[in-house]
């Protein structure tokens, strides 16, 4: 089936639709107080489709207009020890690479800020950061005093503003014109050509060879695999300086520059060509709900025969999750080490998202990691609350839970 529009990253027409979700919430990381409005949530339909041109997926239905990037927008991963460990190696081998020493570091999409502050902190730099839902009387980074947050989107208007990087991380999946975003910030370095561009998005590679049907859900608009990002970056006037996997595999990070680079000093290229994206997308919409239906078998099952189970991981993820299956008393608890989230209600499905104290009392049998890069991080944490309930991640739908 295609659609007569243009691909938003290549303006191809050769697009195929491939998955549908009907009434999926507009958004799933807003900081909800009652039950009743997470219910009341307004509803979207997704419809994603493949451009057989470039291989970028997006969904043709997503209206920005139904999003609220406001101060209740919380998708922080910082309270995690692991996240921050991920983004402190990080910021310290982009300083390395790209001697980032008493730089200017601007930052689109930055959050609470956290992860500009870590590379002002390492490399001594000032940063400047764009961020509508930035609430700076819920800031995690900010603390050495060189980083000033704007609270506004970073359109052309800010393009007369000098850096020596700029930094996109986790925002252009939410980017429905994701090309004309890119076009904005290459004009914006093209007097400074040695101005480095850095993005990190999700990789769709691993939701579809993976069948995450959780990791698909309304805010992300663009589903970028490491040859799409590639080729739109290329596409946009920018040359790649590096495009490798990172975080077990999750993300994509792409490092560019606006002249040209050393290609005899470029890793591996880790793209794929658009016929392997295809591959991956038939074998989703082919699968998608097979594994749709286990988890549904397998969470029928642990009801019938008493188990409590509780969900690791209150975000997106999770609401995806939720909403998708259709679950609700089935699961009893929706935990999150985030305390902003704790006590707030779970968009779609109303579960109240609690701390993980919590859970002694709860005493659940099974707890499902939404993250299984957190899985070591959770058991610990269950183990010093004296907890030993069975833990699977989303991956492993078809481990047993009896034990």
């Amino acid at each position: 089936m295609t659609r007569n529009i243009p691909c938003p990253a290549c303006d191809s027409k050769s697009l195929c639709l491939f998955y549908s979700l009907d009434n999926v919430p507009v958004q799933s990381v807003l900081l909800l107080a009652s039950r009743p409005e997470a219910l009341n949530i307004p509803l979207a339909a997704i419809r994603l489709y493949f451009c057989h041109g470039c291989g970028f997926i997006f969904n043709a239905s997503y209206d920005p207009q139904k999003q609220d990037y406001s101060h209740r927008y919380e998708p922080t991963q910082f309270y995690s020890p692991v996240y921050r460990e991920f983004s402190k190696s990080l910021a310290s081998r982009l300083v390395q690479e790209f001697k980032l020493k008493n730089k200017t570091i601007l930052e689109i999409g930055c959050g609470r800020g956290e992860f500009l502050e870590t590379l002002c902190r390492i490399g001594k730099n000032q940063g400047l950061g764009f961020d509508p839902s930035f609430d700076d009387t819920h800031q995690n980074g900010n603390k050495s005093g060189r980083v000033t947050i704007i609270k506004d989107f970073y359109t052309e208007k800010y393009s007369d503003i000098q850096a020596d990087m700029i930094c996109c991380r986790m925002t252009l999946e939410h980017i429905h014109h994701p090309y004309e975003f890119l076009r904005v910030i290459r004009n914006a370095v093209n007097t400074r050509s040695r101005t480095v561009v850095f993005f990190q998005v999700p990789d769709v590679v691993r939701i579809l060879r993976g069948l995450a049907f959780w990791d698909v859900y309304y805010e992300h608009c663009s589903y970028f695999s490491p040859g799409s990002l590639g080729r739109i970056f290329k596409r946009a006037g920018f040359e790649i300086a590096d495009l490798r996997r990172g975080y077990q595999n999750q993300y994509i990070l792409i490092s560019a520059l606006a002249e040209p680079v050393d290609t005899a000093l470029l890793p591996q290229s880790v793209e794929e060509d658009p016929a392997q994206t295809e591959r991956d997308v038939y074998r989703f919409q082919t699968n998608v709900s097979t594994r749709m239906d286990a988890w549904k078998i397998l969470i029928g099952k642990a009801n019938r025969d008493g188990k409590k189970i509780a969900i690791w991981g209150g975000g997106s993820k999770a609401v995806a999750f939720l909403t998708t299956l259709q679950l609700g008393a089935e699961i009893e608890a929706v935990v999150d080490v985030n305390p902003y989230k704790q006590g707030t209600f779970a968009a779609g499905t109303g579960h109240e998202i609690i701390s993980p104290s919590k859970l002694t009392k709860m005493n659940p049998d099974l707890v499902i990691v939404m993250n299984p890069v957190y899985k070591e991080e959770i058991s610990a944490c269950l183990k010093e609350m004296a907890i030993s309930p069975v833990l699977l991640t989303v991956e492993g739908s078809k481990e047993p839970i009896d034990g």
